[in-house]
């Protein structure tokens, strides 16, 4: 996926990161894709994503989610917009944006997502995504604390 690769989740932090990759990618001239990825199990086995065939309604639903928030982010920015393709799968989130950032010119992600431990300044698929990616990533800070 050659371009600016951005993860969604549906947290308030992947849409910023969705509004951040959107601007970026108007000045780059490149396209935007978005990535939604339905979390499944890993079999502890052989690494690889579980999944069951119930799982495609989900991957539906992330995708809708991600097309609305990138359809409220373009009507929000005005003027130019960047090529958006939006892609929803199921697998692991940090693996699978690791992978779609192999062919990427950047990869795009939120500080935290809508999981787990709110204090933490970096959640953990961002965390696996800056330590294992092959291209450059960004992290997009929440917003401030008061």
């Amino acid at each position: 996926m050659p371009g600016i690769v951005v993860g969604f989740d549906g947290s308030a932090h992947s849409e910023r990161s969705i509004e951040w990759a959107m601007r970026e990618a108007v000045l780059r001239r490149t396209p935007l894709t978005v990535l939604a990825v339905h979390p499944v199990a890993v079999s502890a086995w052989t690494r690889s994503a579980i999944t069951f065939p119930a799982d495609e309604g989900d991957v539906d639903k992330a995708r809708a989610a991600a097309q609305e928030s990138v359809d409220k982010v373009s009507s929000q920015l005005g003027g130019e917009r960047p090529a958006v393709t939006v892609r929803a799968i199921s697998g692991v989130p940090a693996e699978e944006l690791i992978k779609a950032g192999e062919d990427a010119d950047l990869v795009v992600v939120g500080s935290r997502g809508s999981g787990g431990f709110g204090r933490l300044l970096l959640g953990s698929v961002s965390s696996q995504v800056t330590h294992h990616a092959r291209c450059p990533v960004v992290v997009v800070p929440g917003p401030a604390r008061s």
